[in-house]
Order: C-alpha cells, then sequence, then structure tokens
C-alpha cells in the first residue's frame, strides 16, 4: 500500500456559522444613515444624524407619548367584515386575516382614555402596520367611538393619522366614513371641546380630506408627507414641476395648513399643556 494512501489527513475544525440578526440595523431613508436599532429605540425613532422621523409602531407611540399606566383601551365595535364580499388578487377577508396576525390588532386603530402630561384625554391612533392605516367602516367606527367618549367624559381627544386614505376594498361604505366622522367631530365643537389632531408619516388620501384637518390646532411631526393625492401623481395629471418639499410637514406650516411642527421628544409636554390650557374653560 503506498504511503499515499497511509497518509493520514490533518482534521480541520470548524465553527458553526453563527445566523446574524437582520434587524439589528435601519437605514434612515431621508440621509442613508445606518443606525443600530437599539439606539434607534432609545431616540423614539429620529435619526441621530439628520433628525429624520422614521415611521414607528403604535406600541412605540405610546410608550413615549401617554403618562405611564395611565391608558385604558376603549372597545369599538366592529362592524360586519368585508361587505362588499371583494377580490383582487387576494380575498379581502384573507388581507384583513393576516393583518390581524402581523399586527395583533382587530384593524387599524388604537382608542383609549388615557393621560398626557398629566392631562386626561381621549386618544384614537392609527396603525399603518394594518393595510397601510387604511379608513374602512371599523376605522371610521372608531373615530366616532372617540368622539363620543370625549363628549360622555368631557375630555378633549387627539386623533394621531397615519394612513394611506380610504380603504379601497370597501367602496363607497369607506369614502361614507369622511361624512361620519366629520359629523362626529362637529358635535365635539358644539360641546366647546378641543380636537387636536397630530400629523405624522403619511398622512394621505380620504384621511386628510376629512377628521385629519379639521382639529382646532394641528401639529405634524417634522418631515411628515401629507396631502390628498401622492405628488408624482399630481405632477402627472398637471404637468408642472412641483416645488421643493410640496406636500411636508414644513410646507404646509408655511401655508398655514399646519399650526405647529413638534420633535417626538417634544410632543408630551407640549400636547399636554395646549390641552391642559384648552380645557380651562370646561373644568371652571
Amino acid at each position: 500500500m503506498s504511503w499515499l494512501t497511509d497518509l493520514v489527513r490533518p482534521k480541520i475544525a470548524t465553527r458553526t456559522k453563527r445566523e446574524v440578526p437582520t434587524n439589528i440595523w435601519e437605514k434612515c431613508p431621508s440621509c442613508g444613515e445606518m443606525i443600530y436599532q437599539k439606539e434607534l429605540a432609545e431616540r423614539l425613532g429620529v435619526c441621530p444624524s439628520c433628525r429624520h422621523h422614521l415611521r414607528i409602531s403604535v406600541d412605540a407611540r405610546l410608550a413615549y407619548l401617554l403618562d405611564a399606566g395611565s391608558a385604558k383601551e376603549i372597545e369599538v365595535p366592529l362592524p360586519a367584515k368585508d361587505p362588499l364580499k371583494f377580490r383582487d388578487l387576494k380575498r379581502y377577508n384573507d388581507r384583513i386575516k393576516d393583518a390581524v396576525k402581523t399586527t395583533g390588532r382587530k384593524d387599524a386603530f388604537y382608542v383609549a382614555r388615557t393621560k398626557i402630561g398629566g392631562t386626561p384625554c381621549i386618544v384614537c391612533v392609527f396603525d399603518f402596520a394594518f393595510m397601510a392605516g387604511s379608513m374602512g367602516t371599523a376605522v371610521g367606527e372608531a373615530v366616532v367611538a372617540a368622539a363620543e367618549a370625549a363628549l360622555k367624559h368631557n375630555l378633549p381627544l387627539l386623533a394621531i393619522p397615519a394612513s394611506g386614505g380610504a380603504r379601497m376594498q370597501e367602496g363607497i361604505l369607506s369614502l361614507m366614513q369622511m361624512a361620519r366622522t366629520t359629523a362626529a367631530l362637529q358635535k365635539l365643537k358644539e360641546a366647546r371641546l378641543p380636537y387636536f389632531v397630530l400629523l405624522t408619516d403619511p398622512t394621505t388620501g380620504g384621511v386628510t380630506a376629512s377628521f385629519a384637518m379639521l382639529g382646532d390646532i394641528t401639529l405634524a411631526e417634522p418631515g411628515a408627507l401629507i396631502g390628498f393625492a401622492g405628488p408624482r401623481v399630481i405632477q402627472q395629471t398637471i404637468g408642472e414641476t412641483l416645488p421643493q418639499g410640496f406636500q411636508t410637514a414644513e410646507y404646509l406650516l408655511d401655508k398655514g395648513m399646519v399650526d405647529v411642527i413638534v420633535s417626538r421628544q417634544e410632543q408630551p409636554q407640549v400636547i399636554g399643556r395646549l390641552m391642559s390650557q384648552l380645557m380651562a374653560g370646561n373644568r371652571a
């Protein structure tokens, strides 16, 4: 037998390759900076380099905005699902089931009686992760329920939209929510209860064309996209180049459609103070 066949091959020890999580870093959509997720969470989703406000989850927003332990969720009766038996590439019912599984919510909203900066209030927060925060009959019901709760308890209402607009799978029923929510907010006005809106990225479509722009005080996060149709659609329709920063919170502030732009770090103090000031007359 040849020495070649008798040769004992050296053993090479190998280490098992470790799986590296894919969600450790996040890229800022504004400046391209790679941000460590833990640092981003500590900064409330605000880029440390350019101060861009990234989209955050409903839970993350509630954690920094509401007084700790003060929130009591308000149950909202859900209308019948899939009233039009809608189907495109996928059944509407299946889309809802997927969204429920992903977000853990019944629909694209969260309504609660809570406190902000020590001031009692009602909040209605949109969940963009649930079918782009689109407004169907369930979301319309949530806004109405929030307004009715504010009336019942004599409290201010804060709406925080993050939405792509009306939910196409519910057709005309979705568009009807524009009128329903507007009518519900009119009752707050008649009762002299303040209604606040915090516009976040994005706030578009039928949501913008209804309750999102009816606030007694309209606040916005820096850089938030706010508008009805998207900039590209508008530009293609009118055939003209749009102004720099068109449909951003800063542009709308300059045009008088937004009252103030507030960073996340300042929102609890600013909103709580405004609520307390405007509610002073109601408690007298």
